[in-house]
């Protein structure tokens, strides 16, 4: 039996082999844990009776196994007793095992939604980036004899106080020359070193103080069981200071809408057994910066990490797409989940 399934035994996700009749021959440990059910428990039970929608399922799983479908998906309910019902994504494959013709994947729907929208936000970001750097080289080029043509025209000026009419041309292209170089600079490959997140998680909050001394409070609560990580501390302390300066500058004095005085939270928690970036992880570093300001706007909560995109205003717009793109080197994920009161940045990853 061990060999026969020494393949799923390492998987993350929970499958089970079912026999002809629909009983359970095997599953897995992730199986075992995510139905609270030992391993010897499970074996011999009729599996769609495990299930809400338990004769729907069997219908389905029975057009499988007659080789109407090569799978069968369905959203299914398991049963728990004493505790709400767990939704699951079931999805079932034919296999050439005569004793085990079926084999199922379980997968909690929550996760699945999450893993869904990070594969979409991975796609749309990644063409967003290619599309700003190649926007960025086209410009670089003819900004260069723009500031060269205005230096040239300063000298032959007769009237200094023309010269202030170049000295606007030749500063506003420093100013986008500035920017192009920020939106090309951050593909730098990764230093990688072991260290603390908590250190680090301390230089961004000191920095934080230090800028915004008024109005705002930065509470700690971080998880002291969290391991070191590989990473490049120079990148991640960027990333995380323009997460927390996003927030700091929503809830200082003068802000749009004003706030009053705010809270960031920098919050550290261990992760286990989940995916970031396509990968399953067996432990991964989840990192929040929640504060308690107005929120992002509805009308750019979708696109708050493309380049350019700012809800406050004189932003540049960069702040988060480079912390998105040093947190991606790191091969992690950053979301951002949004009301009035409550912001969070979530960031996961990997510590394996």
């Amino acid at each position: 039996m061990t060999g026969r399934y020494a393949g799923l035994e390492l998987l993350a996700t929970a499958v089970l082999a079912l026999d002809e009749r629909l009983r359970v021959q095997y599953a897995n440990p992730a199986a075992e844990s995510l139905l609270a059910i030992a391993a010897r428990n499970l074996l011999g039970q009729h599996f769609p009776s495990l299930f809400a929608e338990g004769p729907e399922l069997e219908r389905a799983l029975g057009d499988a196994l007659q080789a109407r479908w090569d799978s069968a998906a369905q959203s299914v309910s398991y049963e728990r007793p004493g505790e709400e019902a767990l939704p699951l994504a079931c999805v079932a494959a034919r296999t050439e095992d005569p004793g085990v013709p079926l084999v199922v994947e379980l997968r909690p729907i929550g996760e699945q939604l999450r893993i869904e929208r990070e594969e979409r936000l991975m796609d749309q970001q990644a063409a967003s980036r290619e599309l700003i750097r190649n926007l960025a080289h086209e410009i670089r080029n003819p900004l260069g004899g723009l500031r060269g043509s205005a230096q040239l025209l300063e000298r032959e000026l007769d009237r200094p106080e023309l010269r202030e009419y170049t000295q606007v041309i030749i500063g506003e292209a420093d100013r986008l020359q500035a920017l192009m170089d920020r939106l090309l600079t951050p593909h730098r490959a990764p230093q990688p070193a072991r260290l603390n997140i908590h250190e680090v998680l301390e230089r961004v909050r000191n920095l934080v103080i230090a800028e915004f001394s008024q109005g705002i409070t930065i509470a700690c609560n971080y998880d002291p069981s969290v391991p070191d990580l590989v990473g490049d501390r120079e990148q991640l302390i960027q990333a995380l200071l323009n997460v927390a300066r996003n927030a700091a500058q929503a809830l200082a004095p003068g802000a749009k809408p004003p706030s009053r005085r705010g809270t960031i939270i920098l919050r550290t928690r261990v992760a286990r057994q989940i995916t970031i970036a396509r990968q399953r992880h067996k432990l991964a570093l989840e990192l929040q910066v929640i504060d308690d300001g107005p929120g992002v706007p509805v009308e750019i909560r979708d696109r708050i990490f493309n380049p350019l995109v700012s809800g406050r205003e004189g932003g540049s717009g960069l702040g988060l797409s480079l912390a998105q793109t040093y947190v991606h080197y790191h091969g992690g994920v950053i979301e951002c989940d949004s009301r009035p009161g409550r912001t969070v940045f979530r960031i996961l990853l990997p510590l394996t």
